[in-house]
């Protein structure tokens, strides 16, 4: 019977409470092929010989030997008899004519069928890829039923101004928040500091101009948050490219007030010293008596 990578894979996804890399596991193959390698001492003792390691001296304590250690422990009584320890029996779509070398390739196609037969299933698990390696995670429609095991309260969604500066520091990273307010036009501090609770972002270091602002980036759980698995997986933006941005943050620092030019009016000013045209006085009405002094 063939090796049977499948299987082998779906028992250490199932082991491990951490998620599982393909290094993780190309390890744990050349782990294996190591321990088949080392020599067995008891089985290659003589018999009759010492088992390990005394010179037999004076105070040198009784050594056990290969025949002794072999052989069975007396029973108490008939009812346990039986022999009480008996060598695991491998099986060989497991241990046998395991391969010395799995690919990366192999690993993710193997992954992939995993994945297809778990979904297919509906039986409430997932096999999902994240930037640490591969895990089972139960299905999102179970998360309530999670929830009252682990006595956490429900989940509590990111206010609007909060998704638009989480994106402006996945796009724009590491982002001082001066730059996000400019960006946004409203400050960030609020949204900054919920983010930062979150363990959505987190302060990268402080930027290299007058004053050292802090500058901040996305965290592993960001990633997660959003089911990416690096930051190149994020969409492009459709609307402007991040050298139009940066050539606008750099015109917006140094900015002026917009003149009628800017605005596509006409910059033509009338003089400061022209005559102000004067109103014509009122006609008299000549059926009005004149006023005496």
């Amino acid at each position: 019977m063939a090796f049977n990578l499948k299987k082998v894979l779906k028992a250490l996804l199932l082991s491990s409470g951490q998620p599982l890399s393909i290094k993780d596991i190309q390890a744990a193959f050349t782990r294996f092929h190591e321990q088949a390698t080392l020599p067995v001492l008891d089985e290659a003792a003589p018999e009759g010989a010492p088992v390990e390691g005394t010179s037999g001296g004076k105070d040198a304590p009784a050594v056990e030997t290969a025949t002794e250690r072999a052989a069975p422990v007396p029973a108490a009584s008939e009812e346990a008899s039986e022999v009480i320890f008996e060598p695991a029996i491998e099986e060989p779509e497991l241990y046998s004519d395991v391969p010395s070398l799995i690919t990366a390739t192999q690993i993710r196609e193997v992954m992939d069928a995993i994945a297809a037969e778990l979904k297919q299933a509906d039986e409430g698990l997932l096999l999902i890829e994240g930037n640490n390696g591969y895990r089972i995670v139960t299905h999102p429609r179970f998360g309530r039923w999670v929830r009252i095991l682990r006595q956490e309260p429900p989940p509590v969604k990111l206010s609007q101004s909060s998704i638009e500066t989480l994106a402006v520091v996945a796009y724009r990273q590491p982002v001082t928040r001066t730059e996000i307010e400019t960006i946004r036009g409203v400050s960030a501090e609020a949204g900054i500091n919920k983010l930062l609770e979150r363990d959505l972002i987190y302060i990268v270091g402080r930027a290299d101009t007058p004053g050292r602002p802090i500058q901040y980036g996305t965290t592993d759980h960001f990633l997660e948050f959003t089911g990416i698995k690096s930051l190149d997986e994020l969409p492009a933006s459709d609307v402007l490219s991040s050298r139009q941005i940066d050539e606008w943050l750099k015109t917006t620092s140094t900015s002026r007030p917009p003149t009628d030019t800017d605005m596509g009016l006409s910059d033509e000013q009338l003089p400061l010293d022209a005559a102000v045209p004067a109103t014509a006085p009122a006609e008299e009405n000549p059926d009005k008596p004149a006023e005496t002094a």
